[in-house]
């Protein structure tokens, strides 16, 4: 019963974490757009990045990627889990650090508590 109830709270704090993130990259990503169709800068570079994410199963991974695609800006091109990791584009490359800080801090927790591997 413990277990089912700390799960449940994990889900509900992922959700409210992925709505935080969908709406900051939702605006983040309305502002990139704006201001290079306004001529006022170039558009920002973008790239691909390869993303390590901690031990969790094929579903976790898989969740992971669906709500990095979800998120304005990010797409999950690819996700190998024999190396843990995805393959990302994204579309302002100008802070890639924050991009993988963002998935690692808001994503990964409750993906882990709900998914993590016991192997």
């Amino acid at each position: 019963m413990v277990r089912l109830i700390g799960k449940t709270v994990a889900a509900a704090v992922l959700l409210l974490r992925f709505l935080r993130a969908l709406v900051v990259s939702g605006l983040q990503t309305v502002g990139v757009i704006l201001r290079a169709g306004l001529g006022s800068r170039q558009p920002p570079a973008a790239a691909f990045l390869r993303v390590r994410f901690a031990p969790m199963s094929e579903q976790g991974a898989a969740l992971l990627g669906c709500m990095v695609t979800l998120t304005p800006g990010t797409t999950t091109i690819d996700i190998d889990m024999e190396k843990r990791e995805l393959l990302l584009h994204v579309l302002d490359a100008s802070d890639t650090d924050a991009v993988l800080d963002g998935i690692r801090r808001e994503f990964e927790p409750g993906l882990v508590r709900l998914f993590g591997d016991r192997s």
